[in-house]
């Protein structure tokens, strides 16, 4: 007599660190996104529209009053002194310091690599929060490269923003510093291939963007 096959497990649920937004408009247009039939100028337009609703969200949520975990390799920072006329005293919105570790794949292991540089044990960073723009998370590695960098920069809090990750890249990128590390997502896929391509991902997003279809 034939057995009935074991149904599968239940899916785990994401990191609580992993924000996917739910935003209707959002899942429209990452819809759009993924048609081939997606022209150039119409790709560009959606990727901008994605991103600025997914920086809105995590924006709104990831900045508030409280203070960031401590990070054990510098120092607590000096809290700013509010201006005599600022109405949200506590709340200065400094001068951004905009920062670009330099990283590069291994397109045979996948896995990030960064230039060797020297050691300096004063070097610190210019702001205890940091933001990470990162398109697409495939298999994580960039991601959590990146964010092990500003670990070591002295950061105490990252906000990592992307379009579209993999489950797996995410999981990773999140488990890199689960208490110091937020993810805002727009969408999360089910898999990534041995080359390291999202699945089902995005088709030729890439070409699109930048008109390198066939070439």
């Amino acid at each position: 007599m034939a057995t009935s096959p074991s149904p599968s497990p239940p899916p785990q649920p994401l990191p609580p660190n992993v924000h996917v937004s739910r935003h209707p408009c959002l899942r429209a247009k990452l819809s759009q996104l993924r048609s081939h039939r997606t022209n150039a100028r119409e790709t560009k337009a959606l990727v901008h529209e994605i991103a600025l609703i997914v920086g809105c969200q995590a924006l709104e949520r990831g900045l508030d009053d409280t203070n960031p975990p401590p990070n054990p390799n510098t120092s607590p920072p000096p809290r700013p002194l509010p201006r005599p006329n600022d109405p949200r005293p506590g709340r200065i919105l400094q001068q951004p310091s905009v920062q670009a570790p330099l990283l590069y794949p291994d397109p045979y292991a996948l896995n990030p690599h960064a230039p060797p540089t020297p050691s300096n044990p004063t070097l610190t960073a210019t702001a205890t929060v940091a933001i990470i723009l990162d398109p697409l998370i495939a298999t994580g590695g960039t991601s959590a490269a990146a964010i092990q960098t500003l670990r070591e920069w002295g950061v105490c809090r990252i906000m990592l923003l992307c379009v579209l990750g993999s489950e797996t890249g995410v999981r990773r990128a999140a488990g890199e510093w689960r208490e110091g590390v937020e993810i805002w997502v727009g969408g999360v896929d089910a898999s990534v291939d041995a080359r390291g391509m999202v699945l089902p991902g995005l088709g030729d997003v890439g070409d699109r963007l930048f008109l390198t279809g066939g070439k």
